[in-house]
């Protein structure tokens, strides 16, 4: 499935691969790899809330700037899991977050076959690199909020996704 036009960069209309998720859904598998190239699915990410947020590359300002937000807020936040998505090498992001001091947050890696940008209809398919993202997942795999940021430039509603992480965290408390 390809949703031409669902993205842009620097306002240049890009083709999305993958369906448009939406709050309910059920939360699709993936195939990535962690920074010791172990392979990671959906299930391995566990039964917990999870704020899967979803970059292009860390070596930009804005994923940098997301990614380390996302760290300071996982500290507030012990009941829920952050995970980092990005076509980045393994290699690259453990280098990154060993760089910048970023230990709360799981980086994977989508480099291998795609699946998750396949799946979550992030990956931008004239740069096989992903489209900047949110997803809130509750404990049993359903979505709860869902952002696909329109330019890619652009940063993400980080309120939304963290009210939508404590509302989800709650109603499982």
């Amino acid at each position: 499935m390809e949703r031409p036009g669902a993205t842009t960069l620097k306002g240049n209309p890009l083709t999305l691969i993958g369906p448009e998720l939406r709050p309910g859904d059920t939360a699709p598998d993936f195939k990535l790899v962690d920074t010791s190239l172990k392979p990671v699915t959906l299930n391995d990410t566990g039964r917990r809330v999870r704020i899967v947020s979803v970059v292009p590359s860390l070596d930009t300002p804005v994923c940098d700037a997301q990614t380390k937000r996302f760290n300071e807020e996982a500290a507030k936040l012990p009941s829920v899991d952050i995970i980092t998505v990005s076509m980045d090498l393994p290699f690259a992001q453990k280098r990154w977050c060993g760089a910048f001091g970023v230990d709360n947050v799981k980086m994977l890696s989508d480099h291998v076959d795609g699946s998750f940008g396949a799946n979550y209809g992030t990956l931008i398919k004239e740069l096989r690199i992903e489209s900047r993202a949110i997803f809130v997942l509750d404990a049993n795999n359903h979505i709860r909020h869902v952002e696909y940021v329109k330019e890619v430039a652009d940063h993400p509603d980080y309120e939304s996704a963290l009210s939508a992480a404590r509302s989800a965290g709650a109603a499982t408390a």
